[in-house]
């Protein structure tokens, strides 16, 4: 499952696709059938990427994508995010057994299948997630194409002429009073 650049905003509902970055913030479009496409504050907006979202456990946290898997691989049918609460409950103690019962509100769950199922029907639901390097392994790659680099000039920028003398430092005493 990739669910790389997909990230839930706070405030809005449903779910967004990171699609770029400018100066104002990011371009995120939904994933909805409206596809509208928004740019997210990058200072008052809070972005959380659902590979980084995990759920209270009882022993430890539980990753959002290793229950969004048990969803696909649960043998009943997921139930509707306007499901009574109970039924809520009940399939997510069936999909995540783990999780601690009091801190995972009814919510909570309503927004995990509401996700499920915005999300069920898009390619990269399916998809494998790209692998990470391993820590042991190092990119040497990268540190052979290390050089330093020159500044670049401003395009605007003046060269200092040759018969410019330092700006002499002005005498900050005062004899007043003396």
């Amino acid at each position: 499952m990739n669910l790389r650049g997909i990230v839930a905003v706070s405030g809005r509902p449903g779910l967004f696709k990171l699609v770029g970055q400018n100066k104002a913030g990011y371009v995120l479009e939904s994933l909805d059938a409206q596809k509208v496409k928004i740019v997210a504050n990058i200072t008052t907006t809070k972005l959380a990427s659902l590979e980084d979202i995990t759920v209270y456990g009882e022993d430890e946290d539980l990753k959002l994508t290793d229950v969004l898997a048990n969803m696909v691989a649960a043998k009943g049918e997921v139930p509707d995010a306007k499901a009574d609460p109970k039924v809520l409950k009940a399939f997510f103690s069936e999909v995540a057994p783990n999780h601690d019962q009091e801190k995972v509100y009814a919510s909570d769950m309503k927004k995990i299948v509401s996700w499920y199922h915005l999300l069920k029907d898009l390619p990269l639901f399916n998809e494998e997630a790209p692998a990470a390097p391993a820590e042991g392994e190092a990119v040497k790659e990268d540190k052979a194409e290390k050089k330093p680099k020159a500044t670049p000039k401003p395009a605007n920028a003046k060269a200092p002429s040759k018969t410019a003398q330092p700006a002499k430092k002005a005498n900050m005493t005062s004899k007043k009073g003396v």
